[in-house]
């Protein structure tokens, strides 16, 4: 999945900004709620039901949101002083919706960044996040999307990303495993190759916890 970035005048002497557009229309509401009438009946409810009547909107309008990445400007800035040390947003709060049952899964993001040439506005990091979470997901992929992603549009010389989430799939039912959190991880360039820098990203984005 790519997310369309549309270059933007200067903001200032140095400074780059792009608007990034998430990839994927909108949900068709009517045909959510369509869809959503017809599953009631399905499980032998009623959607005319006085407390039924309203959730097909409620809910097309729930997927809506959770489907619907928003659109953001990504600022970058000269790396004038030369920063070459770890730059970690931590405990990113992460939703998402899991492709295998849409049942949603949360928990939070830590994302690391060696820079190279330019600086990030430290609030995308967590936009970027935003920008791959809200989607049909499995947490490896996302993971690595924002990692990925990170790497190809800011040139780092290390991206570190961990996620670690609750699967509703998994602690409401199967094993109903409540409380069990699955931990990723996706590097590129330093973070991965070099065992020092890999070892402080992992001690900073993990063993804080």
């Amino acid at each position: 999945m790519t997310a369309t970035a549309v270059r933007l005048a200067p903001a200032g002497v140095g400074t780059h900004r792009l608007r990034i557009v998430g990839p994927r229309k909108e949900p068709d509401g009517p045909a959510v709620e369509r869809a959503i009438a017809d599953l009631l009946v399905a499980l032998g409810r009623d959607p005319t039901d006085a407390h039924l009547a309203e959730t097909p909107s409620r809910v097309a309008d729930a997927y809506a949101e959770l489907l619907t990445p928003r659109s953001f400007d990504l600022t970058t800035f000269p790396n004038d002083e030369g920063y070459d040390e770890l730059v970690m947003a931590r405990d990113i709060p992460i939703h998402s919706l899991c492709q295998h049952h849409l049942l949603p899964f949360h928990g939070v993001a830590h994302v690391g960044y060696l820079p190279g040439q330019r600086i990030l506005g430290l609030s995308k990091l967590a936009r970027v996040a935003e920008l791959f979470a809200r989607d049909l997901q499995v947490q490896e992929r996302l993971t690595q999307q924002i990692a990925n992603w990170l790497q190809d549009n800011l040139a780092p010389n290390g991206v570190g990303v961990v996620i670690e989430a609750e699967h509703l799939c998994m602690s409401l039912r199967g094993v109903r495993a409540a409380g069990a959190h699955t931990v990723t991880s996706a590097l590129h360039g330093s973070l991965r190759n070099d065992d020092r820098s890999r070892q402080e990203f992992f001690a900073l984005a993990v063993g804080a916890h």
